[in-house]
């Protein structure tokens, strides 16, 4: 089959990573697969067996989600947004895919529902209709009016066959962040938690009895760095090591440097997976792919939701995981270098959670329900 999979991340590199991972799966058992990436470039994914088409890049004005900048800090015209339309449905029309994925849309992307409704629209018109499927993480962000539900259930009921949701449901169901109408009920497919296999720990020993200090891909968690640099000192005992992303990853790692710390501050690293599982403790933010990787690596963890502006999701999956053992959550509100302190301690002393009982392999699951639904058409 032919798998084409439109997907927009605009301040982290989650949305992607999912993206790629699904990608990676259709390309394992022989099929096509192009993934039509419409934020910055994030070079430390992995992208074997994927055809990655880069649209014109975007990203939010910070948390604010309704201005959309360009590569060069300017908002995003007309025209822009209009070559990234073109740029897709000629990638729609060229390929002519069996299958239609497109990330988050239309749960969120909203200031992108233009050329996501292109796209859908030109994907009726093709001499062979595509399987069309929603792909989405365990939690959304809850819609802030109503009618963001009633338009989604339009827009599923108009183009959709299917909603994956890449969550294992006896862990998290949808209607936890989601209102779910009887339409939508009728079109969930859970698959499991969308991960890449579990790491085997470091093979040179990175990360050994470390505290590992992450905030996902993109240019945000200062304040946890900072607040993390503070806490060592606290810890002398354990060495800290901070794994910096976003593209300006340089300049904040020079500024971090100045503070005279003992921490090992450094880019974010591909290898940061095999390190995981060797580390004293994570500390981190709670995007779903970082709470993937603490589910399977089974590291003492310390949460700190993002929580800016209006966003509730990392809040919500965080307190989703609190109850497992050694995982403690610190809303960025109570977050010193005392609390951040105490609740390392405390995720370290824990017992050791197990790592089995959930389902990781819902890239593959994905696989089968895109080929099952495939193959159903008339």
């Amino acid at each position: 089959m032919k798998i084409l999979i439109a997907v927009t991340h605009l301040l982290g590199t989650g949305h992607l990573s999912r993206a790629l991972t699904l990608g990676r799966a259709f390309a394992s058992v022989g099929h096509q697969v192009r993934v039509a990436s419409g934020g910055f470039a994030a070079p430390q994914l992995n992208t074997d067996g994927v055809v990655l088409l880069q649209l014109p890049p975007l990203r939010s004005d910070g948390v604010d989600f309704t201005r959309l900048l360009t590569a060069s800090g300017d908002v995003a015209d007309t025209a822009y947004h209009a070559q990234r339309q073109a740029m897709l449905c000629v990638a729609l029309t060229e390929m002519q895919p069996d299958v239609l994925i497109t990330e988050l849309y239309p749960f969120g992307r909203r200031n992108l529902a233009e050329e996501f409704q292109a796209l859908l629209s030109a994907a009726q018109t093709l001499p062979r209709r595509p399987v069309i499927v929603a792909s989405i993480r365990d939690i959304l962000a809850p819609p802030s009016k109503p009618k963001k539900a009633v338009q989604a259930d339009a827009m599923i009921t108009e183009f959709y066959d299917a909603v994956l949701v890449h969550s294992d449901p006896a862990a998290t169901r949808l209607n936890i962040s989601w209102p779910v109408s009887d339409m939508l009920a009728e079109r969930l497919r859970y698959t499991g938690y969308v991960a890449p296999p579990a790491a085997t720990p470091h093979p040179q020993g990175l990360g050994q009895d470390e505290i590992l200090v992450s905030a996902g891909g993109g240019s945000v968690g200062d304040a946890l760095f900072e607040c993390a640099l503070k806490t060592a000192a606290l810890l002398p005992d354990i060495q800290w090591r901070l794994l910096v992303g976003g593209s300006d990853a340089a300049e904040r790692i020079a500024r971090f440097q100045a503070m005279d710390t003992p921490a090992i501050i450094e880019p974010a690293r591909p290898d940061f997976r095999q390190m995981l599982p060797l580390a004293a403790a994570s500390v981190s933010m709670c995007g779903y792919n970082t709470a993937l990787d603490l589910l399977q690596s089974g590291t003492p963890a310390v949460l700190i939701p993002f929580d800016a502006g209006t966003e509730v999701e990392q809040g919500l999956r965080a307190n989703s995981l609190s109850p497992l053992n050694g995982i403690e959550v610190v809303t960025s509100g109570d977050l010193t270098p005392d609390t951040l302190c105490a609740a390392v301690r405390s995720a370290i002393a824990a017992a050791r959670r197990a790592t089995d009982g959930l389902h990781f392999d819902g890239a593959a699951r994905t696989v089968e329900i895109a080929t099952e639904l495939a193959e159903q058409r008339t």
